[in-house]
Parts: C-alpha cells; sequence; structure tokens
C-alpha cells in the first residue's frame, strides 16, 4: 500500500464491522472454546495434536500455524516496502517511533507487567498455582531437573517444564511488549487524522525491525523474568510467523500487481482479504480457551488480574511518546500515529509465539489474548483523546 493509495481510498480503511466490534467477537470466541473444552474435550486435545514435532517433543500445533499464517499474510501483502525509502524525509516522527517501540517499550511492560503479577496480584493468582508449559526445543533434560524457575515433570507421558503461573503471565505480557503493531494501528491512525504515509512507513519498518529485534529483546526479558529461554524456538517463530508471510507477501504482490494491475489488487484481491485475518484470529482463540477454560471457569478474575498491567503499559507508551512527539515540535498528523503504533501491540505475533514457545494451554497464551480483548476498547479511548488534543500541536 502505497502513500497514494491511502489517500485515494482513505474510506476502506475505517473500521469495518468486524473490527468495530471486534471485542463482542473475542468475548464470543472465547466462550465457544470454553464450551468446546467443556463438552468436546477430545476434540480440542486431537487438534492440539496435530503437531509437527523434533523427537517426542510437539514443537509446531500444524492447526495454530495455519491460522497465524492467514492472520499475518493479509497484513503483509498490503505493505509497499518501497515506502521505507521515503522515511528519511521525516527523520524526527520516524526515530521518535523507533526509539518508544524498542528502546521504551519492552521494558516498561516487564517492569509494570512483574510489579502486578509478581507483587500486587501474586497471592491472588496463587503462591502455589503452577502452570505446565513446552520444554525448550532441542532440550531433553532428566525429569526433576531445573531450567530457570522450571521443573521438568511427566504430564501425560511427556516430558514439560513446570513453572510458577504468574511467570507465565508475565512470559505472555513480555511478548506483547516487543510486538509493535503492524495491522490494526493503519486503523488507528486513519481515525484519529494521522499522517497516512508515516503510518505505513512505520509498518513497514517495524516488520522488518522485528526480524532482528524481537528474538534477542525476548530471549533476554524472559532470561531476567527467571523464565526458560527457548532460543532456537525463538528464531524458529520468528521465521515461520513474520518472514514467513512477510517474504509470501511480497512476492504475492509483485506477482500480483504484475499480472492484474494495481487497480484490481486494491479493488479486489485486498477486498476479499479484509476478513480474513481476524476470522483466523478468532478461530485460534477458539481453539486456545478450549484449553484454558477450567482456568478461567474457577478463576473469572485471572482476564482482570492480567488486562490492568495490561492496560495501564498501553496509556503509559501512548501519553509518552504523544508528549514527547509535542517536545519535539511535530505536526498532529505525525505525532497522534506514532503515539499510537507505540501502544498497540502486535497481538498476532504474540500469540503465535507463545503457543510456540509454552504450548497452546499455557498461561502465556491466555495472556496474549487478554492483550486482543482490551485492544480495541483502549484503542478507540485512545483515539478519542488525540481528536481532542489535536490543538496541542497547532
Amino acid at each position: 500500500m502505497t502513500v497514494k493509495e491511502a489517500s485515494i481510498d482513505k474510506e476502506s480503511k475505517g473500521l469495518s464491522f468486524f473490527e468495530k466490534y471486534l471485542s463482542v467477537w473475542v468475548v464470543l470466541s472465547i466462550v465457544a472454546g470454553i464450551t468446546l473444552g467443556k463438552v468436546a474435550p477430545g476434540v480440542s486435545k486431537y487438534l492440539d495434536g496435530l503437531a509437527i514435532y523434533v523427537g517426542e517433543a510437539p514443537v509446531v500445533s500444524i492447526p495454530i500455524a495455519i491460522c497465524l499464517f492467514f492472520m499475518m499474510y493479509p497484513i503483509m501483502v498490503k505493505i509497499d516496502f518501497g515506502e521505507v525509502l521515503m522515511a528519511g524525509k521525516n527523520v524526527k516522527p520516524v526515530g521518535l517511533t523507533l526509539f518508544v517501540n524498542w528502546a521504551i517499550k519492552p521494558f516498561t511492560m516487564y517492569a509494570i507487567s512483574i510489579f502486578f503479577l509478581g507483587t500486587v496480584f501474586y497471592n491472588f493468582i496463587g503462591p502455589e498455582a503452577v502452570d505446565y508449559v513446552k520444554m525448550p526445543l532441542g532440550l531433553n533434560l532428566p525429569v526433576g531437573a531445573t531450567r530457570g524457575v522450571g521443573k521438568v515433570v511427566l504430564v501425560n507421558g511427556l516430558k514439560v517444564l513446570e513453572v510458577p503461573l504468574w511467570r507465565s503471565y508475565l512470559a505472555g505480557c513480555i511478548l506483547l511488549g516487543i510486538a509493535p503493531c503492524t495491522a490494526m494501528v493503519l486503523v488507528w491512525g486513519f481515525l484519529a487524522r494521522g499522517n497516512d504515509g508515516h503510518t505505513l512507513v512505520m509498518v513497514a519498518i517495524n516488520s522488518l525491525t522485528m526480524l532482528f529485534l524481537f528474538g534477542p529483546l525476548g530471549g533476554f526479558l524472559l532470561g531476567v523474568g527467571r523464565l526458560p529461554v527457548p532460543w532456537q524456538a525463538l528464531v524458529l517463530s520468528i521465521g515461520i510467523y513474520v518472514a514467513l508471510p512477510l517474504v509470501a507477501g511480497y512476492t504475492s504482490r509483485k506477482l500480483i500487481i504484475r499480472a492484474r494491475g494495481e487497480a484490481w489488487f486494491k479493488e479486489k484481491f485486498l477486498h476479499v482479504l479484509t476478513p480474513i485475518t481476524i476470522t483466523a484470529l478468532l478461530l485460534t482463540l477458539v481453539l486456545l480457551f478450549s484449553f484454558k477454560g477450567d482456568v478461567i471457569v474457577s478463576n473469572p478474575l485471572t482476564i482482570l488480574w492480567i488486562a490492568i498491567p495490561l492496560f495501564i503499559q498501553t496509556n503509559l507508551i501512548f501519553w509518552l511518546a504523544y508528549g514527547l512527539a509535542r517536545l519535539m515540535n511535530l505536526n498532529y498528523a505525525d505525532a497522534a500515529p506514532s503515539a499510537m503504533i507505540g501502544a498497540s501491540n502486535h497481538f498476532e505475533v504474540a500469540i503465535a509465539t507463545s503457543t510456540l514457545l509454552f504450548g497452546l494451554s499455557s498461561g502465556a497464551a491466555l495472556a496474549t489474548v487478554v492483550g486482543v480483548l482490551i485492544e480495541v476498547p483502549v484503542m478507540l479511548m485512545l483515539v478519542k483523546i488525540c481528536l481532542k488534543t489535536d490543538h496541542w500541536f497547532s
């Protein structure tokens, strides 16, 4: 998608029916997943068993991998990476966005999450509550061995790591913090009447930057949190859930435009793809919650304990970027999307990575899903704040 496309077809970037009520669809998917887990537990277990194995350990869930590819591909195919070359014309807003996204946001997410989950809500979550997560890829430890705060145990005949439940939630929050948004932020920037060109440039730059920083930052912060650091699985996750759809999107965009023309690509092909990302997301959530139903039903406040630090983090990053934009004398059209990109999370990649690293039924995967649940209402609130404060930048 070029700047020219954005200006010609801005109306299509408003909230669609699916996007406007995303929180409703998420809740319905949660209910459907919990119901599936209760009524037909064998179905969800069978689907989770459809995996690529390394030795005896399931590494990549095939149903989840398919769903997550279709989440990411429609996002990547919209991006014209030629726009990256134009970024030099707007050094200050691009620099601000990169600084907030990669030098600030991952560390504030870690600090806020460990404070609330490991201190404020520690007793509510349960000091003795544990979670069972995947063994790190390529690691074969004996039962009883330790890895970070994890202990190797046998569950249903498979070796897994037993970790404190609150630290599993922390892992999910960390993965959200290192995944800046490259999808819904196009909508938030449009609704806030921001600079479409800047938003599109940052979508492209963040997609490329994730290839290099997502793994190192994730491994470092998980290690600081005394969680197992599955480096091989992190690299595999980047390859499957970022690089593969990125290459597929870039290649197919070039081929389709060459064969059918840019007008057909915009008006026909992209129109068909519009609901695919959200549909794939909702199917993934049904699978995730078919495993986590018992946890939610037994402790419904779990969602709240995770949502509070995520809400605070989102607002903190927004106001930090928005305030810095004002100090840097940016105009409103650049300031609004800069703040939106930092505040919003790439929950598709976070969900994908958490399921690959820790498992479909892990607390980490649940935490990333909570990120989806609060994304739309919180970001719509921030859009309204932007629109009411645009005079600050005049």
